[in-house]
């Protein structure tokens, strides 16, 4: 046990700090530059495509697929998860203020990723023997590499985020969930863990049906939540935000400038520990939001790549950055804690007990709406490796690991998971990249197309 403790603490060292940190960062950079900073020119438009389709009402999916605000919705139940209260917090308590600037790079580039993600997945999707919509990266996988190869690294990929995902990462979820109730309200956390398991188990069993109704209505409700809640603690503190800004730019390139040279936070920590933080909580590049993009109805690819895009812009731009401000405009740092912990210690400083029950509130919808949808990627994958029929079984597996993870925490199922989030990565990188040509092309003729309808309105008009 010892040595696969150590082992796996030695990958995640290499794998995340080193190499995932320099080629999701890359391939951000990269998509960025070939689709011509697709995160600025379309962002505006991505806004609008996305809440104009925004109800909790919307209509019911079926096997073609589900509205592009219900994929929208999947996929930031699982990018707004524990990440978005206690990643930031992780990434002050290390990196410093300055922590926060590099997250925001990432984000930024982290979109053009995930516009590609989205693009590809609605291009090579595809339809199973029933006739119903499936998609995601093992199927741009393939077309990439369509030999022996594509089908090893689409199998690498699957075994990965079910294990990663579906398995230990909602055992990660649950345990946040139950610490969260515990401290807030002393609830047991074996009878919080069976709680959970019975209504995710409900919800699995529905179907992408259930789960898209689900996702649809929680996502909006809890974002505007913590939102309203953090606006809140920042209105209190209104007159700390100024120096908050000017520290976290300075911080970004002179960290002893605001910490001191007693601190030991650098520039390449700074950097470090807020581009790894963003890229875990955004998920831009993973290969995990593809599955729900995928199938999602719209007229073109192209819509659903700048909805995913205001997907990242939500999850770390407004929610993990209302976190951050959270958190250095209450001075919660002086405290000594970190993650979580931290988070709910800076929301108690304005509201007292109130604010560690307000954000145990919003640990369980984040935790809650992340095994779902983290559920519904893994479920995809188990349907592409080994068939409709093994989705009963695997939705039973995860039912009993998030009951056992509410109320046991083992290290190595915690680094494992972290481990295999980080090797999920590397063959869908490898994927969008071999595609980049197809990807370049794709986007000059949505471009060219858009320009000719722009002269054909104008003409008429």
């Amino acid at each position: 046990m010892d040595f696969l403790t150590n082992l796996v603490e030695v990958v995640n060292n290499y794998l995340w700090n080193y190499v995932l940190l320099f080629l999701l960062v890359g391939t951000g950079v990269y998509f960025s530059i070939r689709l011509r900073f697709v995160q600025v020119r379309k962002l505006g438009a991505g806004l609008k495509h996305t809440f104009g389709g925004l109800t909790l009402r919307g209509e019911k999916a079926d096997h073609e697929g589900m509205s592009s605000f219900q994929a929208l919705a999947t996929a930031v139940a699982a990018q707004v998860g524990t990440g978005n209260i206690a990643g930031a917090a992780t990434a002050i308590v290390s990196g410093g203020p300055g922590a926060i600037f590099w997250m925001w790079v990432s984000a930024f580039f982290g979109m053009a990723t995930n516009y590609t993600e989205a693009v590809l997945a609605q291009k090579y999707r595809s339809t199973d023997e029933n006739g119903k919509v499936v998609g995601g990266p093992v199927y741009y996988i393939k077309a990439a590499f369509p030999n022996g190869f594509g089908k090893f690294l689409a199998g690498f990929f699957s075994v990965a985020i079910i294990l990663a995902l579906g398995f230990m990462g909602n055992m990660v979820q649950s345990n946040s969930i139950s610490d969260a109730m515990f401290t807030a309200f002393g609830v047991p956390k074996v009878v919080v863990g069976i709680l959970v398991a019975l209504v995710a188990g409900f919800i699995f069993l529905g179907g992408v049906q259930r789960i898209v109704s689900v996702t649809e209505k929680l996502v909006p409700v809890m974002a505007l939540l913590y939102i309203v809640g953090s606006l809140a603690v920042l209105v209190c503190n209104w007159r700390n935000l100024p120096g908050v800004f000017v520290n976290i730019f300075t911080a970004a390139f002179n960290p002893s400038a605001v910490l001191g040279g007693a601190a030991g936070i650098t520039v390449q920590k700074a950097m470090r520990f807020g581009v790894a933080r963003g890229l875990f909580s955004n998920e831009a590049g993973m290969g995990s939001t593809p599955h729900a993009h995928a199938l999602a109805k719209v007229k073109q690819p192209q819509d659903q790549g700048i909805a995913a895009m205001v997907g990242v812009f939500l999850d770390t731009f407004i929610i993990l950055t209302l976190t951050a401000l959270v958190i250095l405009s209450t001075g919660a740092t002086a405290s000594g804690l970190t993650g979580a912990a931290l988070s709910q210690y800076a929301f108690a400083s304005v509201f007292g007990k109130a604010g560690e029950v307000f954000i145990a509130i919003c640990m369980l919808f984040f935790a809650f709406s992340t095994i779902v949808g983290w559920y519904f990627f893994g479920q995809a994958n188990v349907k592409s490796l080994l068939g409709e029929k093994a989705i009963k079984l695997y939705s039973l597996l995860v039912v009993v690991f998030v009951a056992v993870g509410s109320c046991l925490k083992v290290q190595l199922v915690w680094d494992a998971s972290d481990m295999f989030n980080g090797l999920m990565v590397l063959p869908n990188l490898l994927a969008l990249l071999a595609l980049s040509n197809l990807m370049t092309r794709l986007e000059k003729d949505h471009m060219a197309k858009e320009a000719a309808e722009k002269v054909a309105e104008h003409t008429n008009a």
